[in-house]
């Protein structure tokens, strides 16, 4: 494929599970039991606390994608349901698959991938000791990566960032949320080893950016201009 779109989720550790000093960290600045439970379901934004779960990738080109997953309970075949192809694996499994097919990606396309999902597999993949194939975070304005999240925002020039859902409810694409499932649900999800309902949400999360990028592309792309 030449163009990719591509998406994580990911899962923290159970904060009880943490070394001491690691725990006493992330609490240094929480004075209250409400700030302390924030830091504890916070865990899985972070790569040093987390870990990445399912990667999406999705061609829009050909309409077609894969998720990779972890699956913690018997191994799953590949399977295949309305275009997109479901691989399990563990964490460093799904991540060398991730490097292995955007090597040779022209363009990639994702929501949020600077701020969130490019540092995140960076670090996650040098802790597995897996060495990346190409640059994630290339020259902000170029034409390798295009994030919508900063397209949408005119580069921070609109004084309101909205996430993928509102984008979605906007331009009347369908969300993933409207099924029933949220980002910050996926780690309860993944503790309740209901790993494939994850991977459907991830295969929603990339549809509805290849969507959103349609759009952006018709309507509101100038030119050569990023």
């Amino acid at each position: 494929m030449s163009r990719v779109i591509f998406d994580i989720e990911t899962a923290g550790q159970d904060f009880d599970s943490l070394e001491k000093p690691v725990q006493d960290y992330l609490l240094k600045w929480a004075g209250s039991d409400e700030e302390r439970q924030e830091v504890r379901d916070s865990l899985s934004f972070y790569p040093q606390t987390g870990e990445i779960i399912a990667i999406g990738m999705f061609d829009p080109d050909d309409r077609k994608g894969t998720v990779f997953f972890q699956n913690n309970s018997d191994p799953l075949l590949p399977f295949e349901d309305e275009g997109i192809t479901y691989e399990s694996g563990t964490e460093d499994e799904i991540i060398k698959r991730f490097w292995d097919r955007i090597k040779a990606c022209k363009q990639f396309i994702t929501f949020n991938g600077r701020g969130f999902d490019c540092p995140f597999i960076m670090v996650r993949s040098a802790v597995h000791r897996i060495k990346p194939l190409r640059d994630l975070m290339p020259n902000r304005y170029g034409d390798v990566h295009i994030d919508l999240f900063d397209q949408l925002t005119f580069f921070g020039a609109s004084r309101r960032k909205f996430s993928l859902d509102m984008w979605c409810r906007t331009f009347g694409i369908k969300s993933p949320k409207e099924e029933g499932i949220t980002g910050a649900e996926v780690k309860d999800l993944y503790r309740s080893g209901r790993y494939t309902e994850i991977a459907k949400y991830c295969a929603g999360d990339i549809k509805a950016t290849a969507e959103l990028y349609d759009i952006w592309e018709k309507y509101m792309k100038i030119g050569g201009c990023r």
